[in-house]
């Protein structure tokens, strides 16, 4: 699993020209899955994004939590994030896992992440989002799955 972490002021997603999602101060985080996920990789990695401390304290360091802070989550699924890039001019997709699977991962997660008190607002499985979003510092910050629990 990767998620890659944008902290935000504001972000959003639209699907159709409709707002199908938006948050406040929080994280944009793109979601994506592999073939070799399971829940217990989805549940670990939804406390890692919770309890990670990239939000400033009133010093200016970054030691607070998005749960210390009442943040929330716009969750949007990326299967792009296992894109393979290493032959040719076209990404490969390989490592992406099937929507069949994926989906009720994504599901999971953005479940877990509300089971601890997070606000989660999400974008639509496999659709074709248009996202908005202020990035405050910026801070992205890549998790995967595979260096940080496995």
């Amino acid at each position: 699993m990767r998620v890659l972490l944008q902290r935000v002021t504001h972000a959003s997603c639209t699907v159709d020209h409709q707002c199908n999602g938006q948050i406040e101060k929080g994280y944009l985080a793109l979601v994506g899955i592999t073939h070799e996920d399971n829940i217990d990789i989805i549940e670990k990695m939804a406390l890692k994004v919770i309890n990670l401390r990239v939000f400033s304290d009133a010093d200016d360091k970054m030691n607070l939590s998005l749960k210390d802070i009442g943040g929330s989550v716009l969750s949007v699924s990326q299967f792009t994030l296992y894109a393979d890039c290493r032959k040719g001019r076209r990404p490969g997709f390989e490592k992406s896992a099937k929507p069949d699977q994926a989906q009720p991962l994504y599901e999971a997660f953005n479940e877990a992440l509300r089971h601890e008190g997070i606000n989660v607002a999400i974008g639509i499985f496999g659709a074709d989002m248009k996202i908005e979003l202020l990035n405050d510092g910026p801070v992205t910050i890549m998790l995967d799955s595979d260096e940080v629990i496995r």
